[in-house]
Formats: C-alpha cells, structure tokens, sequence
C-alpha cells in the first residue's frame, strides 16, 4: 500500500478561528484515509479501512458561502506571518501551497495484472473439475478460472471506483486502487485499497463516498450471483470432481445433492455461511448446490464473495463505509453506542468459536493449558474490551463478564446456539479495535443528510443485513 499520503499542513491562523487548541489537545478527523475491500480470512482490515487524525474544527458560520445543497462552504486557509520592520512589524498573508500527488500508473496497473493472475488460478483449481481437465483439455480450468476472476473482481473493482468516481466528484484527492494479490488463499486476493489524500470537510461529502462503493460493488455482485443461478447445471455437473464417491454415488442414485453432508475422504471441507440474500434466491432456482460444494461454481462462489465483502464493508463500526453510513444518518453518540454493541457480538461469537475450536487444541498441547482455557479467552478480551471503551474498567468488566457467560451457556445448550460462533471474528475485530477503530473521528462541517441520502443510507443497512453471515467461511 502505498504510503505517500500525508496530513494538510496546519496554518498558524486561518480566517474563521479554526487552529490547533493552546495546549496542542486533539482529536481524530476523517483525513488520510484508506478505503479498501477485503475478505475474511485476510490478515488486515479487509473488508473495507480508513485511518484519521487531527484535531476537530468548529462548524462553519457559512460566512465564505454555501456548499451546493444549502451547508456552509469550509472557509479558505491562509498562513499569517508577521516580520518587523522599519516602520513597524508587518504582516502578510498566503495560501498554504498543497501537495501534488501524481498516481504511479504503471504500479497499479500491476498490482491489478497480478490479482488476476491469482484469481483465475484460485477459481480455476477450486471449480475443480478434474476429469474434464483431463478428458477435454486444460483450457477449460483456465476457463473456469477466468469466469471466477471477472466475477469477483468485477465486484472489487465497481466497489473501489464507487468511492474513487464520489471523491473526484467531491474534488477530493484520491489514488488510484491498489489491488492485493495473494494466490495461497481460497478466494486468490486480500482485495483493494484506494487511498484519499486529504481530509473530508463536511458530513454529506463523507457520506456520499463512504455508501457509494457499497451500494456500486452490490449490484455487481448481485448480477453476478444471479448469473450464477440461472446458469446452473444439473447436479451430474459434480461427477467430473475428483474423489467425493460419496457425494457422487448419491447423485448417480436419486439424481439430487444430499439432504446432509456426506463424510469427507480427504480431509477438512470449505463451507460457506448461507446469508439471507442467498436463502431467498436459492428458492427460486433448481439444483441449487450445498453450502459445503458451493466454490466449485465458479460465478456463483465469486457472486458470494462479493455479496460477503459488501456486507465486510458495510460493518456498523469506525472508518469502515457502515461506520460512516451510520455517523452520517444518526451522529456521533448513536454511532459510538452501536459500534460498541456490535463489536460486543463479534466479541461473544467470536468467544464460542475460540472455546469449540481452541478448547479441544489447548487440551491437546497439555491439561492444564486447557483448563486454563477461559483464562486465556480473558485475557484475550480484556486487551480488545480495553481499547473498545478507551480503558474505562467499568465497562471493560461488565462487558468481560456477559462475553464470558454468553459464550459459555452456548457451548454448554449446544445446537442452535453454538451454530453463530466463529473464532474468526477475533482476527477481525483486532483488525478493527488496533487500526479501524470503533468510534468515528469527528467532521469538521456538520450537515443534516437530505431525505435522498438517508434512503440510501437505510437500503445500505438493509443490504448489510442481507448479506452478513456470523460463519462466512470455515472448516468442519
């Protein structure tokens, strides 16, 4: 990622008053941000990152005129400077000159070449349709990896450009996106990153750019998954896989994908989280495949991870594009309360999942580590509860306790419950706490959202809701 990207000097005075405080005291403000969309499994924010910093402004008092929409126009900075002289100290006046920034083409362009190289070798060996490869040629892997990389990355690319199209709308100073390449995982990416340049003056300018990717990128990773529907073969499309007798003895005798998995010959099985969105597609289609053999449809597995990253991004929490979203429509004490309460979750089935998953391996390293399991669970949330309420104890035990006692009554009433754990989200919500973060740094300019904006801001959440799933990706 590139790391050009610095912070709008600070005038020694400016024309509306606004400065730093006297005794340097700041506050985060949306500047220097990092927009991105990403995966599950990816060991950074992907999903979708902003960083900030600066100290907060006071609103305008719309003295150096209106903004198109009826807000007030954040007043031009000058720099001050006095010098003594003959007749007396002088002053003079300048606008502070603003850094250039120029897009490495070629580095993009790239990055974005590689990332197709490692999707279309991802889709192309997760289809997996050996037998074909074999009897026909491996053009057709090479086919089925390209279907899978034009679908996903199709979704990515319309995502990054829904912030980068709103920002240069805004004239705000933006990159370029930076694709991430990473050919060992099962989706072939970590996903893009656009980088904005300069702060977000005003709350409807921060509005627009933050729900424009999400709203853009859905309607391709809508299209593609619909695709994915009704172009799917008959159930026989899984005999050319290599090994699966089981699920192919079925198919070869009732015609159908079986009600229950059958047990795996070679090991663990990828099974993707069935989101709300997909369930109420999937009524209207035949020979809609299990979760458990859903990568091996090339468009219909990258159509799912579109829809998936979407509602990544669109996570109520911080500098993603739902922490904006959610700022903007119901300001900065609901938005601090929300995010708290929904990293809180992540945090309780992230808790059932480590204690399914991490009990059983603690055990196996030696007895007493795994005795000491929810110690370890403890100190675990103690370091994210203590930088998701900014160190307060009151809140940290509390907190620490119901994560604590929801966790264990899950494991111990079994099924449904334990169904919404997923030890993942502990990875996601570090990702979150340390480089997201959970509250939202302050505009400069507030402004009420107009009706047009809070309807798109409510179809943002709704889409979240949709597409979310507690277990996107796992093992069983």
């Amino acid at each position: 990622m590139d790391s050009d990207s610095q912070r709008p000097e600070r005038s020694s005075s400016d024309s509306s008053g606004n400065g730093t405080s006297s005794d340097g005291a700041g506050s985060e403000r949306a500047s220097d941000d990092v927009w991105h969309t990403g995966d599950a499994n990816q060991g950074s924010r992907e999903g979708h990152e902003k960083r900030s910093g600066s100290a907060p402004q006071p609103q305008g008092n719309g003295r150096a005129g209106e903004q198109q929409g009826g807000g007030p126009a954040p007043p031009e900075r000058i720099t001050v400077s006095v010098k003594a002289g003959e007749n007396g100290p002088t002053a003079s006046a300048a606008r502070p000159q603003q850094k250039t920034y120029k897009d490495r083409t070629w580095l993009h362009l790239l990055l974005f070449l590689l990332t197709v190289a490692s999707t279309v070798y991802v889709g192309g060996m997760f289809a997996g349709r050996v037998e074909v490869y074999e009897a026909q040629g491996y053009s057709y892997m090479l086919w089925d990896g390209i279907m899978y990389s034009f679908a996903l990355l199709g979704a990515l690319t319309v995502h990054e450009f829904g912030h980068y199209f709103a920002a240069r709308h805004h004239r705000i100073n933006t990159s370029l996106p930076y694709y991430i390449p990473l050919p060992v995982l099962p989706i072939g990416t970590l996903g893009a990153v656009i980088r904005i340049r300069e702060p977000i003056p005003s709350e409807r300018k921060l509005f627009d750019i933050g729900v424009a990717g999400p709203l853009a990128g859905f309607v391709v990773a809508l299209a593609a998954i619909l695709y994915g529907f009704v172009t799917l073969p008959p159930p026989e499309y899984l005999l050319d896989l290599a090994g699966h007798d089981a699920l192919k003895e079925h198919i070869r005798t009732f015609g159908t994908f079986p009600d229950t998995m059958p047990e795996s010959e070679g090991g663990e099985v990828i099974v993707l989280g069935e989101t709300l969105l997909f369930w109420i597609l999937s009524q209207f289609f035949d020979h809609v495949p299990p979760m458990y053999e859903l990568y091996h449809y090339p468009v219909l597995y990258a159509g799912w991870l579109g829809l998936f990253f979407t509602a990544l991004n669109l996570l109520p929490v911080g500098q993603l594009d739902g922490g904006h979203i959610l700022y903007a429509l119901f300001g900065e004490t609901w938005h601090r309360r929300l995010a708290r309460g929904f990293v809180l979750l992540l945090l309780l089935s992230g808790s059932i999942g480590f204690l399914q998953s991490a009990r059983p391996e603690l055990y196996g390293i030696s007895e007493w580590l795994g005795d000491a399991t929810y110690f370890v669970l403890a100190g675990i949330l103690f370091v994210y509860l203590y930088k998701t309420f900014n160190g307060d104890h009151r809140y940290i035990a509390t907190s620490m306790l119901a994560v604590l006692a929801g966790a264990h009554a899950a494991v111990w009433l079994g099924e449904p419950y334990t169904h919404f754990g997923y030890s993942g989200w502990l990875v996601w919500t570090a990702l979150i706490v340390f480089f997201v973060r959970v509250e939202h740094p302050p505009v400069r300019y507030r402004e009420p959202i107009t009706p047009r904006r809070r309807l798109l801001g409510y179809i943002s959440i709704a889409i979240f809701f949709l597409c979310f799933s507690f277990r996107p990706i796992y093992l069983v």
